[in-house]
């Protein structure tokens, strides 16, 4: 019989007490690291870089660190800060994004660009970035390497994403590749530190790698998917947040490949700045068969994931990340 799993604020459920203890204990490291690290000599600094990390988040990515540590001493040093540095990584990308999207709110509060300004927000991004790095400095060239080739991978797909898909080639296939490349990258990279910073071996490392890859655009997939299927009574989020801003997701892509020229095609082919247009955009999208079709694509990458999983030992760290996998298509629903 399965061992009895357990809500946690871990975020889904853990087969092994001994682990979520451990893993509550490091998230709480991780939590005091972040905030010194985004204090400053001056005031006004401090309040700008502490803005998204008093909003709060899912810390995914220190969340995979602390999980592949766990194939190796993961009490070593190197291990919380690491997952500091992807989380600083992570929150610094977001305030660049939301000025590139001009987003007026994140994870429920107004965002920086909307209280500060475009260039006040992408400092604090770069602010952020430059801490992340003084942290790296410490865990040897290998880490500094990794995360300059990560780094490149974030700004290689935004750029992608910005200038859209070259003439002739897939949007679907563009867009997917350009979510491995935003989100998938550091997600990977979140697992590699936790492996490596831990001493684990190179196949487990490998593996981890591999896996954080999968589960990050799998993630992003469901993400996406929340977006337009999410009651906001319990989920705290306002749907249709991207429909409205024009950012283009799986489902609405899907929508537009087949050139139907249908009402809610007409729609998704630009933003919704409207009220009505963008009620009626959502409740189209949400009848439509591309929110099954995407919500398979996601399953498709978390089994994916789960099969990354194979060349490692039967630990309760293992069990973890393969309960991971189906929470990421579970909050698709």
């Amino acid at each position: 019989m399965a061992p009895a799993m357990s809500r946690t604020s871990v975020g889904f459920d853990l087969p092994d007490t001994e682990l979520e203890a451990r893993l509550l204990r490091g998230l709480a490291a991780v939590e005091q690291q972040l905030a010194v690290a985004v204090k400053s000599s001056d005031d006004f600094v401090s309040e700008t870089s502490r803005h998204l990390v008093d909003a709060g988040g899912k810390r995914f990515r220190p969340l995979l660190t602390l999980l592949a540590a766990e194939y190796g001493d993961y009490e070593a040093p190197g291990v919380v800060p690491s997952a500091v540095v992807v989380e600083l990584t992570h929150l610094a990308t977001l305030y660049h994004d939301d000025v590139m999207d001009e987003a007026p709110r994140r994870r429920g509060a107004e965002s920086a660009n909307s209280r500060w300004g475009n260039t006040v927000a992408i400092l604090t991004g770069d602010f952020l970035f430059a801490r992340a790095s003084d942290i790296l400095a410490d865990l040897g060239p290998e880490a500094v390497r990794l995360q300059a080739r990560t780094f490149e991978r974030l700004c290689v797909g935004q750029i992608r994403e910005t200038v859209g898909p070259r003439p002739g080639a897939s949007p679907v296939d563009h867009h997917l590749s350009v979510l491995s490349d935003k989100t998938g990258s550091l997600i990977a990279t979140s697992a590699r530190f936790g492996a490596m910073q831990a001493g684990a071996d190179d196949v487990t490392v490998d593996a981890l790698t591999r896996f954080g890859e999968r589960i990050g655009v799998a993630f992003q997939l469901a993400d996406d998917l929340v977006d337009i299927t999410s009651d906001p009574s319990t989920s705290g989020k306002t749907p249709g947040t991207d429909l409205r801003e024009g950012v283009p997701t799986l489902p609405g892509l899907l929508v537009l490949s087949r050139e139907d020229g249908t009402r809610l095609a007409e729609l998704l082919a630009r933003p919704l700045p409207d009220d009505d247009d963008h009620a009626e955009a959502l409740a189209l999208l949400r009848a439509d068969e591309a929110v099954a079709q995407a919500r398979a694509e996601a399953h498709r990458w978390a089994v994916d994931a789960a099969e990354c999983l194979r060349p490692l030992p039967d630990i309760p760290a293992t069990a973890a990340l393969s309960a991971l996998c189906d929470y990421v298509v579970d909050r698709t629903a």
